[in-house]
C-alpha cells in the first residue's frame, strides 16, 4: 500500500509543479498577487508530496517490502539496515527521488524565504523551478518508477552492490546533489532577470548565499567521494579522472568563477553578462553529469546501468534547458551591458582573469570526458582512451596559473591598483615562495623540481589567505590593543576568503606530496612474516578467515613498528555471497605527515597472501585543505550582509502599497 501511496504522491507533485509553473509566470505577467501567492502554495505542496513518495521508498526497505521492485533489486534480509535505508538513493530511481527531493527543498525555501524579493521577481524564479522539477518528475513518473510491483513477490532480494555498503553512501550522495541541485536556484535567477531585463546589485546579493550553499555542499561531496574511493576501492588512489569524478569537478570550477563573478557584480555592478552566463551554465554542467551517470553511454564504478530510454529523456531535457536559456540569453543579455570601469590592474581584472582560467580549465575537463565518447561516431567504431596522462598534461599546469592567481586576488584593490604596490604588498608571501622552492629542490633534487614547485604554491597560498588577516589587523603597524580590537571586529567575510583560499593551498600541497613522493611495494607474505617499509617494520600477525553479517573475509592483522609507534592495522578482502561480489577492506595507519596503506589480495597454495603497500605522504592534506575550503563558504554564509541584502519585508510592501496607489 505504501508503494501506491508513494507513486500517488510523485502524481499530484508533478500536477503541482505544472501549475507552480505557469501559474507564477501568468501571475508575473499579470501582476497578479492572488495567482503569484498559488504559486507559492503549489511550491510548498509540492515539497510536502515529495517529501511523502521519498518516505515511501524508505518504508519499502526499512520493511524489506520484497514485492516493490526497486527494494527487491537492491535490498537482503542480511543487510544491515542503516545500508538497507541508504539504499533508498544507492539505485537510479531512488536517487532520481532525492534529487528531486532536494529540488524541491530549494523550491520550498525560496517560497518560504524570498518574500523579500520582489514579487514578480519571485514568481519567475519559482516558475522556472516549478519547469525543472516538472521535468524530473516526469522523468521518474514516465521512465524509471522507483514504485514498479513484482508479481509474485520473491521471497529474498538481490542485495545493494556492496561497494555502497558503507557509510560514505549515507552522506557522499545528499551532499553532491545539495551541489548539484543547488545551482538550479542561480540558473532560475538568471532566467527570471533575462526574462525581466533587470540585473544590479541587489540580484548579486540574493544570488550570492544559494551559490555559496551550492558550491560548499558541492567541495565538501566531492571530497567525501574521493575519500570515500581511497579507502573502499583499495587502489591507493583518491582521484582517477573518471568520467562521473569529471562530472562533480566541472560544475565545482564553474560555480568557483560564478561565485566571485557575483561578488564584482555586487561590489561593482560589473560584469553583468558573464554573470548570468556563468549561472546557466553551471547548472548546465550538473545536467550533463545527469545525463553522462544515467545514459549508460559510459562504463564507471559510479554510473548506474540505465537504458537508452532515460538517456534520450535527459539528453532532450539538457538540450531544451540549456538551449532555451542560452537563446534568451543572446535575445536580452545585449541590453543588460554593465557601465561600470575598471583598469587592468584591478581585483575586477583578477577575477576576470580567475575567471577565465577557470572556464577554460572546465573545457579542458570537458574536452578529455566527452572526446572517447564521440569519437567511435566520428571514427567510424574505432575506441580512445583519454586518461590520467592527458589531464595531467593539460589541467595541471592551468591549475597552477590559476592557484599563482589566487594568492593575488584578494589582496588588489577595487577599480585601479599600481603593479609595484601589489609586490611591495605581497612581498612576505613572495618571499615564502621562493625559499620553499629552492629548499625543496635542494631537498629533493632537481628531478622533483615541479614537486618543489607545487609545494611552493601551497605555501604561497597560505601564505597569501594569512597575509589577508595580518594585514586587516595591523600587526606591525599598530599597538596590540588596537590590533585586538581589528581581530573581534574583522568582518566574517575576510576569514572566511582566508581560510578558503588557505585551504586551497593545504590541497595543494597534499596533491602535490602524493603524487611526487608516494611509494609502493607488492610482495606474499604469510603470519609471521616481515618487511621494512618507508621507515616501519611491517608484520603480518595472523592471516585467517572472519565471518560478517552478510559476507565472509580474509583477514589480514598487521603489527606496525616505527613512525607513531608500535599500532595493528586489520585489512579485510570480503566476499559476498548473496551479489558473488568481492571488495578490499585496505588497512590505513593515518598520520599528520601521511599514512600507511595496506591491501590484502589473494592467497596462494602455500598459505600466503598477496600484500600492498603504499606510503601516502601528506595525502589526509587534500581532505583537510578540502573541509577549510568548505568551512571558509559556511562562515561566509553567516555573513550578515547576506541575510540583509534584499529589501526588508516591511519595505516591499510599503513599496506595493506605494505602487498599487500610483496605480
Amino acid at each position: 500500500m505504501s508503494a501506491e501511496i508513494g507513486q500517488f504522491a510523485l502524481i499530484l507533485a508533478f500536477a503541482l509543479a505544472l501549475v507552480q509553473s505557469a501559474v507564477t509566470m501568468w501571475g508575473a505577467h499579470r501582476r497578479d498577487d492572488a495567482l503569484m501567492g498559488l504559486g507559492r502554495m503549489a511550491a510548498l505542496l509540492q515539497l510536502l508530496f515529495v517529501l511523502i513518495a521519498f518516505a515511501a521508498i524508505a518504508w519499502g526497505y526499512a520493511t524489506l517490502d520484497f514485492s516493490v521492485e526497486l527494494v527487491a533489486r537492491h535490498s537482503h534480509t542480511t543487510q544491515p539496515l542503516a545500508y538497507r535505508l541508504a539504499a533508498t538513493w544507492g539505485s537510479h530511481e531512488g536517487s532520481m527521488v532525492l534529487w528531486i527531493l532536494i529540488l524541491a527543498l530549494h523550491g520550498g525555501a525560496l517560497a518560504v524565504f524570498g518574500r523579500t524579493l520582489r514579487a514578480t521577481f519571485l514568481a519567475r524564479v519559482l516558475g522556472v523551478q516549478g519547469l525543472l522539477g516538472a521535468a524530473f518528475l516526469g522523468f521518474s513518473l514516465l521512465t524509471s518508477n522507483p514504485f514498479a510491483r513484482l508479481s509474485p513477490a520473491p521471497l529474498e532480494g538481490t542485495e545493494l552492490n556492496p561497494l555502497l555498503q558503507d557509510p560514505g553512501l549515507i552522506s557522499h550522495p545528499p551532499l553532491l546533489y545539495l551541489g548539484y541541485v543547488g545551482f538550479s536556484v542561480a540558473f532560475a535567477f538568471a532566467v527570471a532577470a533575462l526574462i525581466e531585463g533587470r540585473v544590479d546589485a541587489a540580484w548579486a546579493r540574493w544570488v550570492r548565499p544559494w551559490v555559496l550553499f551550492a558550491w560548499t555542499s558541492l567541495t565538501l561531496g566531492i571530497a567525501l567521494g574521493s575519500h570515500w574511493a581511497y579507502y573502499e576501492l583499495g587502489w591507493g588512489g583518491w582521484w582517477f579522472w573518471d568520467p562521473v569524478e569529471n562530472a562533480s569537478l566541472m560544475p565545482w570550477l564553474m560555480g568557483t568563477a560564478l561565485l566571485h563573478s557575483a561578488l564584482v557584480l555586487e561590489k561593482r555592478g560589473a560584469l553583468i553578462s558573464w554573470t548570468l552566463l556563468l549561472s546557466i551554465l553551471t547548472f548546465s554542467l550538473s545536467l550533463i553529469g545527469t545525463f553522462l551517470v544515467r545514459s549508460g553511454i559510459l562504463n564507471s564504478v559510479h554510473a548506474f546501468a540505465v537504458d537508452s530510454a532515460r538517456g534520450a529523456y535527459v539528453l532532450a531535457f539538457c538540450v531544451a534547458a540549456t538551449g532555451g536559456a542560452l537563446a534568451l540569453y543572446a535575445w536580452r543579455a545585449p541590453a543588460m551591458r554593465t557601465g561600470a570601469i575598471f583598469g587592468p590592474i584591478s581585483k575586477e581584472a583578477g577575477i576576470t582573469l580567475n575567471n577565465l582560467v577557470l572556464v577554460v580549465a572546465t573545457a579542458t575537463v570537458f574536452l578529455g570526458t566527452f572526446y572517447p565518447l564521440l569519437y567511435p561516431l566520428i571514427a567510424g567504431g574505432a575506441t580512445i582512451t583519454v586518461g590520467p596522462p592527458f589531464f595531467n598534461l593539460i589541467f595541471l599546469p592551468l591549475f597552477a596559473i590559476l592557484l599563482t592567481l589566487v594568492g593575488f586576488g584578494p589582496l588588489l584593490h577595487w577599480k585601479r591598483d599600481q603593479v609595484k604596490a601589489i609586490l611591495i604588498r605581497l612581498r612576505w608571501p613572495l618571499g615564502l615562495f621562493v625559499i620553499a622552492l629552492l629548499a625543496g629542490t635542494f631537498a629533493f633534487g632537481l628531478a622533483r623540481t615541479l614537486a618543489a614547485f607545487g609545494i611552493a604554491l601551497g605555501v604561497w597560498l597560505i601564505a597569501a589567505g594569512g597575509l589577508l588577516l595580518v594585514r586587516r589587523w595591523g600587526i606591525g603597524s599598530k599597538t596590540a590593543a588596537a590590533s585586538w580590537t581589528l581581530v573581534r571586529t574583522t568582518p566574517v567575510a575576510v576569514w572566511a576568503v582566508a581560510l578558503a583560499h588557505a585551504g586551497l593551498g593545504v590541497t595543494c600541497i597534499g596533491i602535490t606530496a602524493m603524487g611526487g613522493f608516494e611509494a609502493n611495494k607488492v610482495l606474499r607474505m604469510g603470519p609471521g612474516d616481515q618487511v621494512e617499509f618507508a621507515g616501519r617494520t611491517v608484520i603480518l600477525d595472523s592471516l585467517g578467515q572472519v565471518i560478517g553479517p552478510n559476507y565472509q573475509a580474509d583477514q589480514g592483522v598487521f603489527r606496525i613498528i616505527g613512525g607513531r609507534g608500535p599500532r595493528q592495522l586489520i585489512s579485510e578482502r570480503r566476499f559476498y555471497p548473496s551479489s558473488q561480489t568481492q571488495t578490499i577492506e585496505a588497512a590505513i595507519g593515518p598520520s599528520l605527515v601521511g599514512n600507511l596503506y595496506i591491501s590484502v589480495g589473494d592467497r596462494d597454495e602455500a598459505g600466503k597472501a598477496v600484500i600492498r603497500l603504499w606510503n601516502h605522504p601528506f595525502v589526509g592534506w587534500i581532505w583537510g585543505g578540502s573541509i577549510l575550503m568548505a568551512l571558509g563558504g559556511l562562515i561566509s554564509l553567516s555573513d550578515r550582509r547576506l541575510r540583509l541584502g534584499a529589501p526588508q519585508r516591511s519595505r516591499v510592501k510599503a513599496g506595493r502599497k506605494t505602487a498599487g496607489a500610483a496605480a
